[in-house]
């Protein structure tokens, strides 16, 4: 693989990646599925039909809506028609006016609203059906979080996409085949082949923006408030490396905090997730602020730390019972080598730590206590990186660890697909029973 050839394509791919949302994504994505079909439609249903799969249901089930007291999938296909406007994308929720409140209250309360799992469907999969008289407008979301990939009115199609064009390059299936094929050697490789005049510059903003969101939560008591605990006591002027990973850490879970809890400010996701996209970035910027590193090599930091996360998050699917932090914080501890001046090696030694350490963490759904397993996640990377720095890794061995790296990505991915799917069915009933009882 030539790396020099297929940077800017990894680019291509973490720019249409990195996108700016409003709450948790999986309520989003249900809010902009309902304002497409109510766009389409052209009036109030009176009809409200909702198929979503597994991991979409589950995820939005506890997690805060921003702007609203509302929770579920319902509710934010419900607001999503009382906005009936899309060009808010995924940060649809941002505003929220009380009469659009009213209006997705009335929605739940006085008309026809069903919720079906869909099964043998893509992890992120939402289809809304809308009916008013004899007219009907479906509108679905797959595969990503914001791609329609159908729109139709009274049954006749008016836009269906695989997502296999976009600015130029080819996306959807072909870069996920490309993201599946990466291995840690090509993307550290990659990193160091980007050219100086290639502007990384949207990878630090993005980073900022998600470090405005943990500031902002240590001045209030979101959700569980584990990052403002975690910092309690101490300086967001470290003097010391350790100081700087415990501060890494403790930031993270305090944007998570505040995002779990229905915080009305932006952050940037990764692989459709605000809480990877926070994993990935905070640690990494505070740790580059921390070395006084030049803005160049954090640039490049966080685009190894994002596109690492990127490849194993598509070979994991980007919803599972897998926890998604558990394999972006990977992604981090990466970054964080990257920073110190290590390379390949201590990066095959510290996902080999993080395999060993934390392999089977469950996604049981977004909501507050996202932010514990945020923390835990990256304190393993933390651990992961200083032990790679070492030179320490578990032998072959050991349980799942394969010869490297790539081989106990490939084994750890074994158990998520094959593994953890009844897991992620046992997950969701004990939730769904919680909700009815």
């Amino acid at each position: 693989m030539k790396h020099t050839d297929i940077g800017q394509r990894c680019l291509s791919i973490i720019r249409s990646e990195l996108k700016v949302a409003m709450g948790c994504t999986e309520p989003a994505a249900a809010a902009l599925a309902g304002a497409k079909a109510r766009e389409i439609l052209g009036s109030e249903p009176d009809k409200i039909c909702i198929r979503a799969s597994r991991d979409m249901i589950k995820n939005a089930m506890g997690v805060g809506i921003p702007n609203s007291p509302m929770k579920g999938l319902q509710s934010a296909v419900a607001l999503g028609i009382a906005i009936g406007n899309t060009s808010g994308n995924l940060s649809i929720l941002s505003e929220l006016s009380k009469e659009q409140r009213e209006a997705a209250a009335a929605l739940l309360r006085d008309k026809s609203v069903t919720l079906e799992l869909a099964e043998s469907v893509s992890p992120v999969f939402i289809e809304v059906l809308l009916a008013d008289g004899p007219n009907e407008a479906r509108a679905v979301i797959e595969n990503q979080h914001d791609h329609f990939a159908l729109e139709e009115k009274n049954g006749k199609i008016l836009n269906g996409s695989s997502g296999q064009e976009e600015d130029g390059f080819i996306t959807g299936e072909d870069n996920e085949k490309l993201l599946k094929q990466l291995t840690i050697e090509d993307i550290f490789e990659i990193t160091n082949s980007l050219e100086d005049h290639i502007d990384l510059s949207f990878l630090l903003k993005a980073a900022e923006m998600n470090v405005a969101m943990a500031q902002h939560s240590l001045e209030h008591n979101y959700g569980l408030t584990v990052g403002s605990s975690a910092v309690e006591g101490s300086s967001q002027q470290p003097e010391s490396l350790q100081e700087a990973f415990n501060l890494g850490v403790a930031l993270a879970a305090a944007a998570s905090d505040a995002r779990m809890s229905g915080c009305p400010l932006p952050v940037v996701i990764n692989s459709g997730s605000g809480n990877q996209g926070i994993t990935i970035s905070v640690p990494v910027l505070v740790m580059g602020n921390f070395l006084k590193t030049e803005q160049r090599m954090i640039e490049k930091a966080l685009f190894l730390g994002n596109l690492l996360a990127l490849s194993l998050s598509t070979k994991k699917e980007r919803l599972s019972a897998l926890c998604g932090v558990f394999t972006a914080a990977m992604g981090t501890s990466s970054g964080l080598l990257y920073l110190m001046g290590e390379g390949a090696a201590a990066m095959e030694s510290s996902i080999q730590n993080m395999v060993a350490n934390m392999a089977g963490i469950l996604c049981d759904g977004a909501k507050d206590t996202c932010a514990l397993k945020i923390y835990s996640c990256i304190n393993a990377a933390v651990l992961s990186t200083k032990l790679a720095m070492k030179g320490t890794r578990p032998e072959e061995t050991s349980g799942i660890i394969g010869r490297n790296a790539d081989e106990s990505v490939e084994n750890l991915m074994k158990i998520s697909h094959e593994g953890m799917i009844d897991t992620d069915k046992v997950i969701l009933s004990i939730m769904m029973k919680k909700n009815s009882a």
